[in-house]
């Protein structure tokens, strides 16, 4: 088997998250401003919303790192920014992933990835961060609430800090003749 081609170190940002349930669009709305910002060479920052079953094939293409950008529920006050590094998935079952794509929490979408990862020979990203914001509501509504709207620049900052960082320590990526072993 001949490996894969050489290639630098990449970062995806993944803004997750349904508009229609007021905070839950966090994430979205973050990306949505990230956008517009100046980003480092090595980094992809992409709107997917409610396709978890989108992100988790998208990543089959090769990131070393995956930055989740969510609303959160960790019992802080609403518009607390939480920068999570995510464990290995394994608390849902790659069955239960798969029932409904739209409904996917980020624990399925990186289980399912595992799933596919391990059918395909392709490698998860070797890191995932979430920069996690605590909501005030979740029911039916297009909009941010005031605390959670106010959260979002220093969201869009932290990651900026956090993708430059990543490209300023990162190690040029080697390539890697098989699955990864987890």
């Amino acid at each position: 088997m001949t490996p894969p081609p050489e290639r630098r170190a990449t970062t995806l940002v993944a803004g997750v998250g349904n508009i229609f349930l007021g905070d839950d669009g966090f994430g979205v709305e973050t990306v949505r401003r990230l956008a517009s910002a100046p980003l480092p060479g090595h980094v992809e920052a992409v709107d997917i919303g409610v396709r978890g079953v989108h992100l988790a094939y998208r990543l089959l293409d090769g990131y070393d790192t995956l930055v989740l950008i969510d609303a959160t529920e960790r019992g802080g006050d609403p518009g607390t920014l939480y920068l999570i590094e995510a464990d290995r998935p394994g608390r849902v079952e790659p069955q239960e992933a798969l029932l409904d794509g739209h409904r996917m929490s980020p624990d399925a979408v990186l289980t399912l990835l595992e799933t596919l990862c391990a059918g395909t020979g392709c490698s998860p990203p070797g890191r995932t961060l979430v920069v996690g914001c605590e909501p005030a509501r979740v029911e039916e509504g297009i909009g941010l609430s005031d605390p959670v709207a106010a959260a979002v620049p220093e969201a869009v900052n932290m990651v900026l800090r956090l993708v430059r960082d990543e490209e300023r320590t990162a190690p040029t990526a080697q390539p890697t003749a098989g699955p990864a072993i987890n």
